[in-house]
């Protein structure tokens, strides 16, 4: 007879992808790492946008797309719905590493594995915010 485990004490799954495991446990049943949900095809990286869905998030990335009558460049995005364990815990802005999985729901097709940390501060089609000390009052009475 073979010892049995209980759930809890079961470590963190090797996915196939150079990942950490997370340092939480779960008991999520499509989590990659504590459950039985494989993870195959493309691995993607984009920010978190919104996490107000229950264990999914919006993951949005931002490219160039040239065009060339104009020899200029245009923003696109593409957002994914990504199905976010709770052993990971990721909020709202920042950057992760989603990997493709078998459709878990109509719209759900892949799910986070990594969170690579707070994403540069960005504006919607603006450049990187960088804070900036106020200019310092002239000292001249207006008129």
């Amino acid at each position: 007879m073979t010892p049995t485990r209980a759930p809890s004490a079961r470590r963190a799954r090797d996915i196939g992808l150079d990942v950490r495991a997370p340092k939480a446990r779960c008991d999520d049943r499509h989590c990659p790492f504590h459950g039985h949900l494989p993870v195959r095809g493309q691995v993607l990286e984009g920010t978190v946008v919104s996490t107000a869905m229950q264990r999914t998030a919006v993951v949005e990335r931002t490219l160039l797309h040239y065009v060339a009558k104009f020899e200029r460049y245009e923003k696109r995005r593409r957002r994914y719905l990504a199905h976010a364990p709770p052993c990971l815990n990721v909020p709202v802005g920042h950057r992760v590493r989603i990997a493709e999985t078998r459709p878990l729901s109509k719209l759900v097709s892949f799910c986070i594995v990594e969170d690579l940390g707070e994403a540069a501060r960005r504006v919607r089609g603006e450049e990187a915010v960088v804070p900036t000390e106020a200019p310092e009052a002239s000292k001249e009475a207006p008129a």
